[in-house]
């Protein structure tokens, strides 16, 4: 039985009573037919599916080894029951359902219960996503999937089709493939526009049983949830060595500030707030400045992984009226705190008139609001 169930579908059926009437109720039960069918070894990225001959299916259940349940779709004329994504590796399914016969659905019924184990990976991807479930963020924040193992080109487009995003109220947004700044691979999702504050977001990846390469297959799927905080967001001008803080887009406060020398000009555009650490030690060996520097500074935000960043800068004695940083934005103590306390996670800080050509790549950091939105969209894998 093992080896026919692995070449198709196992047909099962067990009649459990007839509803004792005339017409269609006395009619033949159905006959439930359930792919991939009983048996071990199943290929990895098949799909469940449930389907009853001569009848409508009334219930399906599936679950895994850890008794998650698999979520499906039920078609519009209830003969057939397809799972949403794909089979994992190294796991063991059950599935169950009920159906009645007759083209109402009123005749007999019968059941059907089928198992089995699927094939294991040679090796396994596994990703880390930003933000965090249950975290709440600013209205600049992408959805961010970092991968253990590199993506082959040719399995993106399936890899992004396997992924949702889907908020309150509605927000629309595209995918696109970056390079981490680390090297590893990874796909963003970044709205139109900003998010509108108090937005409520779900993300969904179906990408058990999906292969990404050589980087090897997805086990498991995964499902998070986060919010919008606030609309706070900052405006760097450097000439004017200032920080303005915006609230829904109304200036609340100035901080004055030292931006990049002549020589290290703070790089412009739209930058977003990757992480902050109340204390930091600045090391210039971590930006190519080799053993020039060590000095501990407090209230630090991080708006590039390559050491873009807004800090105290105690040892500067020209904080707000000279540009003497290698590249990022130097304020008394104090006013650090205040900068670190307005500006979550997630929300944005705009540098203008900057002398700085260099153009920070998506990768680096959050950076996501460095392209315009035409640009950003071409990074999809189903372009």
């Amino acid at each position: 039985m093992a080896s026919a169930a692995l070449a198709g579908s196992l047909v099962l059926t067990a009649c459990s009573g007839g509803s004792g009437g005339g017409g269609s109720d006395a009619g033949p039960e159905p006959k439930i037919t359930v792919s991939p069918g009983e048996g071990k070894d199943v290929k990895l990225g098949s799909q469940i599916s449930v389907k009853a001959e001569g009848g409508k299916l009334t219930e399906v259940e599936v679950k895994d080894a850890k008794g998650e349940k698999v979520s499906g779709r039920m078609a519009d004329d209830g003969a057939t029951w397809t799972a949403d994504g794909k089979v994992g590796p190294k796991n063991t399914y059950t599935v169950r359902s009920k159906a009645k016969g007759g083209k109402d659905g009123k005749g007999k019924e019968a059941s059907s219960t089928a198992t089995f184990t699927t094939q294991g990976a040679p090796s396994v991807n596994k990703l880390t996503n930003t933000p965090g479930n249950g975290q709440t963020v600013g209205t600049g924040m992408p959805v961010s999937i970092l991968f253990d193992h590199p993506v082959d080109k040719s399995k993106r487009a399936e890899i992004e089709k396997s992924l949702t995003v889907t908020s309150t109220p509605k927000v629309e947004g595209a995918w696109g493939w970056v390079k981490d700044w680390s090297g590893q691979d990874r796909i963003d999702w970044r709205p139109k526009t900003y998010w509108p504050a108090g937005t409520k977001v779900n993300v969904k990846g179906l990408l058990a049983g999906v292969d990404s390469g050589e980087g090897g297959w997805f086990a498991k799927n995964y499902a998070w949830d986060f919010s919008i905080g606030a609309d706070h967001k900052a405006v760097i001008d450097v000439p004017s060595h200032t920080l303005t803080m915006l609230e829904n887009g109304k200036a609340v406060g100035t901080i004055k500030g030292s931006a990049g020398s002549p020589v290290d000009p703070t790089r412009g555009g739209i930058h977003t707030v990757r992480s902050k650490n109340a204390d930091e030690t600045m090391d210039s060996s971590t930006i190519g400045h080799g053993n020039e520097w060590m000095l501990e500074s407090k209230w630090v935000t991080h708006l590039t992984a390559s050491g873009t960043f807004l800090h105290s800068a105690p040892w500067n004695r020209s904080i707000g009226v000279e540009n003497n940083s290698h590249g990022c934005f130097g304020m008394t103590t104090s006013d650090a705190k205040k900068v670190y306390d307005f500006l979550p996670i997630g929300s944005t800080v705009e540098v203008k008139n900057t002398t700085s050509t260099k153009v920070t790549d998506p990768g680096n950091g959050l950076s996501v609001w460095q392209e315009s939105w035409e640009q950003w969209q071409k990074r999809s894998a189903l372009k």
